[in-house]
Order: structure tokens, then C-alpha cells, then sequence
């Protein structure tokens, strides 16, 4: 996984920096998602990673991609097949919405609670979040009644954990120290 990741890296910030000059971010989305998809079809892998030339990989993706991709987008989705990185689209798409996600400022945030949140608790914690992270936050709200009581929120690498379950195996621990 590392190696797609270090493989995928230029490919989605070239494809990220021609979208911001272009201003068109929404559109290279778009077109990526929909080569990513195309390269996780097992037909298409098997062809990406099999035998074939890479004049016959370029054909065949862009044929599937079709209208889809745009020449800009067919031009890049051929430097990838001449690379033999076609297999990396996945993971490019990955790195590319890292990417939009840190130019527009957003973050999405997991929040676990015990019971359902109203929309005003999810109003103020959205608000509390933005303050204290300074990005847009996107809230992913799930209910998980073995927390007992509180919140989990995870965003990024920071976890905030205000569950009574949370509070009671770190009690536990201090007691077993």
C-alpha cells in the first residue's frame, strides 16, 4: 500500500496543481473517480497488469473512459499508461481528494455518540469544531450504544474521547498501574 501511495503521490499532485490553475478541482474529481473506477474492473486489471502493450492498455482504458475524460484528462490517463501506473489511479484519486480537502480547509470528522444527535447538538458541535480546528468541518455521525453515554470524535489524527466507556477503561488502567 505504502508503494501505490509513493507511486500515486506526483501523479495526483500534477493532476491537482493543472486543476487549480484551470479551476476546474470539481471536474478532475469527477474524471478521476470515474478512471479510478474503471481501473479497479477486474477485466481491466487483468489487462493493465497482463501481457498487453502499452498502446493496447492506452486504447482500451480511454475507450471504456470514453466521454467521461476530457483530452487534458485523456493526455495524463496516457502518461500513466506509458509508466505502466494505471493500477495507481485508486490510490491517485485517494491522495487527490487529500489534497482538495486541505486547499478548500474541510476535514471530515467521525462522531460515534450513544443515542441520535438532534440537528441543534449537531449545529453547536459542527460550530465548536470549526473554532477549534479553523477548517469546514463535514460531520459523519454514527450511534453506537456501547459507549454508554458522551461523544467519540475523531478527526485526522486527533481523538477526542468524552465517552463514559472511554472514561471507564482509563479508569480501569489506572487502577491495574
Amino acid at each position: 500500500m505504502s508503494e501505490l501511495t509513493t507511486v500515486a503521490r506526483p501523479y495526483a499532485k500534477a493532476a491537482f496543481d493543472y486543476a487549480v490553475e484551470g479551476n476546474n478541482i470539481d471536474h478532475w474529481l469527477s474524471m478521476l473517480t470515474f478512471a479510478a473506477q474503471v481501473a479497479e474492473d477486474e477485466t481491466i486489471q487483468n489487462v493493465i497488469s497482463g501481457g498487453a502493450s502499452v498502446e493496447q492498455a492506452q486504447t482500451l482504458f480511454l475507450s471504456v473512459c470514453g466521454e467521461q475524460v476530457d483530452s487534458n484528462g485523456q493526455n495524463f490517463l496516457k502518461v500513466m499508461a506509458e509508466n505502466h501506473r494505471l493500477l495507481a489511479l485508486p490510490q491517485v484519486l485517494k491522495l487527490f481528494c487529500d489534497l482538495k480537502a486541505e486547499y478548500e480547509k474541510e476535514i471530515a470528522v467521525d462522531v460515534t455518540s450513544a443515542v441520535e444527535l438532534s440537528a441543534e447538538q449537531l449545529s453547536t458541535l459542527s460550530a465548536a469544531l470549526e473554532k477549534r480546528l479553523a477548517r469546514k468541518v463535514k460531520l459523519n455521525c454514527k450511534v453506537d450504544a456501547s459507549i454508554i453515554s458522551g461523544l467519540v470524535i475523531k478527526a485526522g489524527d486527533t481523538v477526542i474521547d468524552g465517552s463514559i466507556q472511554g472514561k471507564l477503561n482509563r479508569l480501569a488502567t489506572t487502577m491495574q498501574s
